[in-house]
């Protein structure tokens, strides 16, 4: 289903569409990976009860929209998507963060069918079953054991939670999606033995805090397989560490308890990659973004984990021009990244969110000086990162095949999360498919991915 690039233009009204013998439903899914895994639970709700699912909206019955309200950028994409939804099939249920601004999703698209919000799994269900009724009673055994899944076969998000404790204020996360809410251990390492079951190679953790794992549920004890396991991030890294899958931490917060997870990194057992959401370094910003400024100590754990760990790779992401930041914060933050030398490293301008804390607060960056600081920031972090790079040419590294066409494959070494790190650039894959993890002599390195060819050895 695409993904609108201009606002879709108004549909005309429609005749009511004949509902086939088995009602057909698209799905257009915004934002984030943890929306995504919504829009995978959503699908194997529908496929359960004898719905078909369909990328084409000529063929669809119904349309679902699971939208993202994080940034305004991300809501006017989301109000375009519904609204070129609107105009290719014209029966349109909106679900999702942006959701919750029913008032305002009605006021530009009155013809949708219906709204609900976030992880609303049996509000969608409600509004689908109401305009588009199940043609026959649900038969289980129409979905594989481990649901209905987005991602390529060979890699899969793994949520392990809803929610959120901390109140940045630049986020409106937990008035969209409430308080930390984790799920039990056992549920968890269940949905991932179903996963390796059916072929998943990489588990990618996902979450809103996943370092704060288990916390509301006062770490819980849980049997599975013959064995305990509390509800909390080192059990869980454990835990998932024996599936086999590659295992790829996100969203991680440096807690000194994160420090208990690093040897089963030495071990071989989780991936050596941690995603940090550093968001900035100056004392002063971090105050006021009301995140955790002491990055002093920050800096010595990710020297420590260093140590114990050499391969690490650390990728976080990063706001220029919040409220307030001075050139000495925007000057504090460069030497910072020097000082770290993260990996891989996105970065935002400043934009106000509404409903946000951060939106009352003084000294607003003027747009021009945010666009500066933002191409000095990516400038400095490119030379980190292509000289990190530059550092592995020689070497050999398992990498895994996410597209092969002939000779050459689209790789990821276990460095590179999907979609958001570089690739690996493989020659020599004649012969192997999508989810191969094979062993890559690294050739070359350019700004953000590597040249590698298959080892023979």
């Amino acid at each position: 289903m695409p993904t609108p690039a201009t606002r879709a233009r108004k549909a005309p009204a429609r005749a009511p569409r004949a509902v086939k013998a088995q009602p057909r439903v698209g799905i257009v899914s915004l934002g984030c990976p943890k929306a995504l895994v919504d829009s995978e639970r959503i699908l194997t709700r529908l496929r359960s009860e004898g719905y078909a699912v369909t990328g084409s909206y000529e063929q669809a019955d119904v349309v679902l929209v699971n939208t993202c309200g994080f940034l305004d950028s991300a809501k006017q994409e989301s109000l375009e998507a519904i609204g070129e939804a609107i105009a290719e099939n014209g029966r349109v249920i909106v679900t999702g963060c942006l959701g919750v601004e029913a008032e305002r999703i009605r006021a530009e698209h009155p013809e949708v069918l219906a709204v609900t919000g976030p992880h609303q799994y049996e509000q969608v269900m409600e509004a689908v079953h109401q305009h588009l009724p199940p043609a026959h009673e649900p038969f289980v055994d129409l979905v594989p054991p481990q649901g209905i899944r987005l991602t390529p076969r060979h890699y899969a998000y793994l949520k392990i939670s809803e929610g959120c404790n901390n109140r940045c204020s630049f986020c409106i996360i937990p008035s969209l999606r409430g308080d930390l809410a984790s799920r039990p251990i056992h549920h968890v390492l269940a949905e991932a033995e179903r996963l390796v079951a059916a072929g998943v190679k990489e588990l990618l953790v996902i979450s809103q805090d996943t370092s704060a794992y288990g916390l509301d549920l006062k770490y819980a004890p849980q049997s599975w397989k013959g064995r305990t396991w509390e509800t909390r991030f080192l059990d869980l890294a454990r835990a998932l560490g024996e599936t086999g899958a590659w295992v790829r931490l996100h969203y991680v917060y440096p807690y000194p308890h994160v420090d208990q997870v690093i040897p089963l990194m030495a071990e071989g057992r989780v991936l050596p990659y941690l995603d940090i959401p550093f968001q900035h370094a100056s004392p002063r910003v971090l105050k006021a973004m009301r995140r955790p400024a002491h990055q002093g100590r920050v800096l010595e754990r990710l020297a420590a984990w260093r140590r114990q760990v050499p391969d690490l790779a650390i990728r976080s992401t990063f706001i220029v021009g919040f409220p307030g930041e001075s050139e000495e914060d925007f000057q504090f933050l460069l030497d910072w990244l020097e000082e770290a030398q993260l990996d891989r490293v996105g970065c935002f301008k400043y934009e106000a969110v509404a409903g946000a804390a951060a939106n009352a607060l003084p000294g607003a960056v003027p747009e021009a000086v945010k666009e500066e600081r933002w191409h000095r920031f990516m400038q400095a972090q490119q030379a980190i990162s292509a000289a990190r790079l530059k550092a592995r040419v020689g070497r050999r590294l398992p990498v895994i095949l996410d597209q092969v066409e002939g000779d050459t494959a689209a790789a990821r070494s276990q460095f590179d999360a999907p979609e958001i790190d570089g690739v690996v650039k493989l020659t020599g894959a004649a012969g192997l498919k999508p989810g191969d993890i094979v062993t890559a002599e690294i050739t070359g390195a350019e700004a953000y991915d590597l040249t590698a060819r298959v080892s023979k050895g």
